[in-house]
């Protein structure tokens, strides 16, 4: 890997993905990764990935620091925690590809199913309770780990609550910021933070940041409902591209 004009004109505009996604319009994060790809192999990707979202993680929980919903906190962390440990261990045996399609064809029946029932009507507002929260949790930490989708699982148990935009982004820079300190343990194990992937993560530390302050300010000055829409049709099109990824994954490989 060399730093120089391939490897930035991917990597810039991933990173810039990130940061809008740490700032609120979740799913985005998830386009990144392709991007990068396309200059480092997706492992190295994933490492110089994580410092630049611990720090986007600091910009996101400062800016939302009032504004979280503590049931949902509280519901979520323990499968949450589970699922990092499982996806750890099981690293080696489950396929990318397979659980990028499991989770696309789920975030793509859950955004149809809320966006068809907005049509017809107002949505039922459910709310935040141990079960879901349970498993939900543990989907999204599994995947994190694994294939760097935890956004999706998240959005699926948080969206019905429609809490307001800022408490639902305030939550989710919560919970993903303690479970990327989290996962810093098997990265550390694992032995992905070389120097020259740090040199990398810092040289795209000031978009990352900048990003992520972008996100922030944006979030902030969309309506509510506009925001629902936008964050449903970024679901829809994020699970569109993983179920392509995985099928492609695993039977053009």
């Amino acid at each position: 890997m060399s730093l120089d004009l391939a490897f930035f004109a991917a990597m810039v505009p991933a990173v810039i993905l990130m940061g809008l996604a740490k700032g609120g319009f979740s799913g985005l994060s998830l386009l990144s990764l392709p991007l990068m790809a396309l200059v480092v192999s997706p492992v190295t990707a994933a490492a110089i990935m994580l410092p630049l979202l611990i720090a986007q993680d600091v910009v996101t929980v400062w800016s939302y620091r009032r504004d979280f919903d503590k049931r949902n906190l509280a519901t979520l962390a323990p499968g949450a925690l589970l699922g990092v440990l499982a996806g750890y261990l099981l690293a080696a045996r489950v396929s990318d590809a397979a659980v990028g399609l499991a989770v696309g064809m789920i975030s793509i029946g859950f955004a149809l199913r809320r966006m068809l029932a907005g049509k017809s009507g107002t949505p039922v507002v459910r709310r935040a309770n141990w079960g879901a929260g349970g498993f939900w949790g543990l989907v999204s930490g599994f995947t994190s780990m694994i294939a760097h989708a935890g956004g999706p699982p998240f959005q699926i148990y948080v969206m019905p609550q429609r809490l307001p935009p800022a408490v639902f982004v305030g939550t989710g820079a919560i919970f993903f910021a303690a479970m990327n300190v989290v996962k810093l343990i098997p990265y550390l194990a694992l032995g992905q933070f070389s120097a020259q992937n740090l040199t990398a993560s810092a040289a795209l530390l000031p978009v990352a940041v900048a990003a992520t302050f972008a996100g922030v300010w944006l979030v902030r000055r969309v309506p509510a409902e506009r925001f629902y829409g936008i964050i449903y049709w970024l679901l829809l099109l994020v699970g569109a591209r993983l179920v392509f990824v995985g099928l492609q994954g695993l039977f053009f490989a």
